[in-house]
């Protein structure tokens, strides 16, 4: 084994693995997502206490007592507080166990219900705790507030926005030149067979500028959040301001079956899916370039099993995601009916090219790689999809033809089953010529072609007498069906030249005309023939003068 292939082997096993680890971290951040979905639900039910945009502690329902109104309450105390420049008094009266109560300069700030309570706690320890939390809150935001900390505040900014420059152009610089191309090497593995490589990589590079675009806004967001964060006032905008976004993702939007489902339950499901949709995608990919590229030798059967179980792995995998989202799929019983009657009434082509590709599937009358003859158009299959097949024309040219046409309307397909097909060459040489001297000229041009096969043999026929010519086809067999244009003209170039060296005419159109002579038969009154006599008579007595 030579160097260069011990390197080509290290990098297709590099890039696997690369694509293996891709699989697993996704389905790592797709498991995490899944565990988190809980504990945001289960957030939705409390509300913060918060100082100068920092969160203290959170508090839950009171009976009719929601959480949201009780931390409003007490955050509007506290400010109040802290605007007035002064260090509050904080007290614990917890006289009766039961209700603890936290004073604020002697006024009733709150008291610690069962539902406040973390685990392995009393109310009373709450209570106090709570207590120390908001004395420790009071003091950072005198400090906060003083003319040294707002110097290097400032400071902190500064730098702050240089780094975020930086990344900026850093960023840009490392996505294009390091982390594109081993994306690009991952997720999108191309088909040594196929010929479609340009479309893909105009979407590839569309999604890897996009994610950088999302990735320079995402430090930009994080230097601002930052800078926002370093001054106390700042922080309270920047707070509320993440507060009314969060409440607005939260907040239900509709209800499917008992479950209410909000905005970030739904960017969270898309992101899921979004997930599966790459995870299958690689698998697939590494599936068909990996193992049924050794194992299966037929392309188009490849290709037919890559998409099965690529589609097989989206339908399992999707049901699979709702099930743990918690999205009773019988509730979707009716959502499913009423797709199905806009398909039968609005959808009715797309619904036939789809039901079409399915048998194209599974029928399998056409395959990728065959060479076919769709109406006007004859080329190469390359991709059948969901709702339409990719066909590339002798000129190169992609044409999109629904899959419905392939059942409903004649198609050529030159590579059924059997490759080898006969091509049809017709001659017509001049009348006079020696046709046994034609049908040799005709025989060694189809066996000096390197395309025609020499079983079957060249076979010449003689089809009938024209008008202007002895009509000849020569038939021949090829394996290579797909250039039986250029094999037609070579034949033609080759005809050409053992007809001169046989002496053998090429027909030109012939017509003949015949004139024929004789008197017309043309009957005069007698009237008229008198007049006649008369004008001869003195044309003569003219004459005799």
């Amino acid at each position: 084994m030579t160097e260069q292939q011990t390197n080509a082997g290290l990098l297709r096993l590099a890039r696997m693995l690369r694509a293996i680890g891709l699989v697993i971290a996704l389905s790592a951040i797709l498991s995490g997502v899944v565990l988190l979905t809980p504990a945001i639900a289960q957030s939705a039910s409390r509300a913060s206490v918060v100082v100068d945009g920092n969160e203290i502690f959170q508090v839950s329902d009171s009976g009719t007592y929601e959480a949201a109104d009780r931390a409003s309450d007490i955050n509007s105390l506290l400010q109040q507080v802290i605007e007035s420049g002064e260090v509050p008094e904080i007290q614990v009266e917890a006289e009766n166990p039961n209700l603890p109560t936290i004073l604020l300069d002697g006024r009733h700030l709150l008291t610690v219900t069962d539902g406040d309570l973390v685990p392995g706690r009393t109310k009373t320890s709450q209570a106090r705790r709570w207590a120390s939390e908001l004395d420790a809150a009071f003091l950072r935001a005198q400090q906060e507030r003083s003319l040294s900390y707002l110097r290097g505040a400032v400071a902190q900014a500064l730098g702050a926005l240089a780094i975020a420059i930086v990344l900026h152009w850093g960023l840009g610089r490392f996505w294009r030149r390091t982390l594109g191309p081993e994306i690009r090497a991952v997720t999108h593995i191309p088909d040594p067979d196929s010929n479609v490589t340009q479309a893909s990589q105009s979407s590839v590079d569309l999604l890897l500028n996009l994610l950088l675009t999302i990735a320079r806004i995402g430090v930009w967001l994080a230097a601002i959040l930052y800078v926002s964060n370093l001054f106390p006032w700042t922080r309270q905008w920047s707070y509320r301001l993440i507060d009314v976004l969060i409440s607005s993702f939260v907040s239900p939007i509709f209800t499917l079956g008992e479950n209410s489902y909000s905005v970030i339950n739904l960017l969270i499901l898309a992101g899921m899916l979004f997930i599966l949709e790459i995870c299958t995608k690689t698998v697939t990919n590494l599936l068909k370039t990996r193992v049924l590229r050794v194992t299966v030798a037929n392309r188009g059967a490849r290709e037919v099993i890559a998409l099965v179980i690529r589609y097989g792995l989206l339908f399992i995998g999707g049901l699979v995601i709702l099930q743990i989202w918690g999205i009773d799929l019988s509730s979707l019983a009716l959502l499913a009916s009423a797709l199905g009657i806009g398909i039968g009434l609005g959808l009715q082509d797309i619904a036939r090219d789809i039901g079409s590709g399915v048998v194209l599937l599974f029928e399998r009358p056409i395959q990728v790689g065959d060479f076919v003859q769709v109406g006007s158009f004859e080329g190469t299959i390359e991709r059948i999809n969901a709702r339409s097949t990719l066909v590339r024309t002798l000129d190169h040219i992609s044409i999109i033809v629904p899959n419905s046409r392939f059942l409903s309307d004649e198609v050529i397909n030159w590579s059924h089953g059997n490759p080898v097909s006969r091509l049809h060459v017709p001659v017509g040489i001049a009348y006079g010529s020696n046709v046994e001297d034609a049908r040799s000229a005709l025989l060694d041009a189809a066996q000096e072609h390197p395309r025609v096969l020499s079983t079957p043999k060249p076979l010449v026929i003689f089809k009938g007498f024209g008008d202007n010519a002895l009509n000849l086809e020569l038939l021949i067999w090829t394996a290579e069906p797909s250039k039986h244009i250029l094999i037609k003209s070579e034949l033609y170039f080759s005809i050409e030249a053992k007809f001169r060296k046989y002496n053998v005419q090429i027909p030109f159109p012939q017509r003949d005309l015949h004139l024929r002579t004789g008197n017309l038969p043309i009957e005069l009154s007698p009237e008229a023939e008198q007049s006649l006599q008369q004008l001869l008579r003195m044309s003569q007595n003219g004459s005799g003068k």
